[in-house]
């Protein structure tokens, strides 16, 4: 399983990610996107949040601590993939603004055609090997024919088939988490994910940076003086990263197959991995505190 993985984990990270959206697209429709229009100043914070101030946060807390090697690079990958899909169903248990979920996860989806890439170029330039040359082009395709496209295809079929989006949609997720949990088990099968390599300290710098996001995702909406189910959506989209997409450009970019940067991938594959685990304990903690205390509020809606 080990060897096999390591000679095709391009196609497990691409498959995955490719599910993922067009579960996400499958659930989409134009009006998600006329709602920014309704509510401009809280999908201009939540969006502002996502392409700016984590990004910032990433840069000052590389810095300030001194992270280096594949933890910085996973973090900064991190910073640079737009919010997860997840994010949309965490909003509407915590009784939070489900439509302006959708709106930011949507906007930033498409705005990471250019954003990822630009944010990867600024951030991880100095964590990289001297001979590496980050392939900019390449990530915008792969963003576009594994990301964009299979969202816009979902779109697509919820617009031609609305009674059976919903089990397209249904599937497709599941078979993500399939994909995810195959490369989670080939990377391990492969000795990819080595808790001790990577080491306490990393781990805790990981802990660290997911609940920087979280207090930032937390003050901000509330500072800006938003409505609390704005201001719950705005947490959650910060906290929940697409760390499908993140498995994608680390497979692109650091495949396992190539010895030169194996190691530094391995690190960058486990701080995705974490993270993504610490979002979903941290999405369900935050649920069970927002719930009791939101019964009165009216549901914006499902997601």
């Amino acid at each position: 399983m080990g060897d096999f993985y390591v000679q095709y984990e391009y196609w497990f990270a691409a498959s995955q990610l490719i599910l993922a959206m067009l579960g996400m697209g499958a659930t989409l429709t134009g009006k998600d996107f006329r709602d920014v229009v309704r509510e401009p100043l809280a999908v201009t914070v939540g969006t502002a949040i996502q392409v700016v101030m984590v990004p910032l946060t990433a840069f000052l807390f590389l810095r300030l601590l001194g992270v280096h090697g594949g933890v910085a690079v996973g973090i900064a990958l991190i910073a640079a993939i737009p919010g997860g899909t997840v994010s949309n169903i965490f909003t509407f248990f915590a009784r939070g603004n489900s439509a302006l979920s959708i709106s930011i996860t949507a906007i930033t989806t498409l705005a990471c055609l250019i954003s990822t890439p630009l944010i990867l170029s600024l951030l991880i330039s100095d964590y990289l090997p001297a001979d590496f040359t980050m392939p900019k082009a390449q990530i915008v395709r792969e963003i576009a024919l594994t990301l964009l496209l299979p969202l816009a295809i979902g779109m697509t079929y919820l617009y031609l088939y609305p009674a059976s989006a919903p089990t397209l949609s249904k599937w497709s997720i599941r078979g993500s988490l399939l994909g995810i949990l195959l490369i989670i088990v080939g990377s391990a099968a492969a000795g990819r994910l080595d808790v001790e390599a990577f080491g306490n300290d990393n781990i805790l710098l990981i802990i660290l940076f997911t609940v920087s996001l979280s207090v930032m995702g937390y003050l901000v909406p509330r500072v800006m003086r938003l409505s609390r189910p704005d201001s719950k959506a705005i947490e959650f989209e910060v906290i929940v990263r697409n760390v499908n997409l993140g498995v994608l450009i680390k497979a692109s970019i650091f495949p396992a197959a190539v010895s030169e940067t194996a190691k530094l991938g391995d690190m960058v594959l486990f701080s995705l991995l974490l993270y993504g685990a610490l979002q979903l304990l941290l999405g369900a903690v935050l649920i069970g505190f927002y719930r009791p205390s939101g019964k009165k509020q009216a549901n914006p809606g499902p997601p």
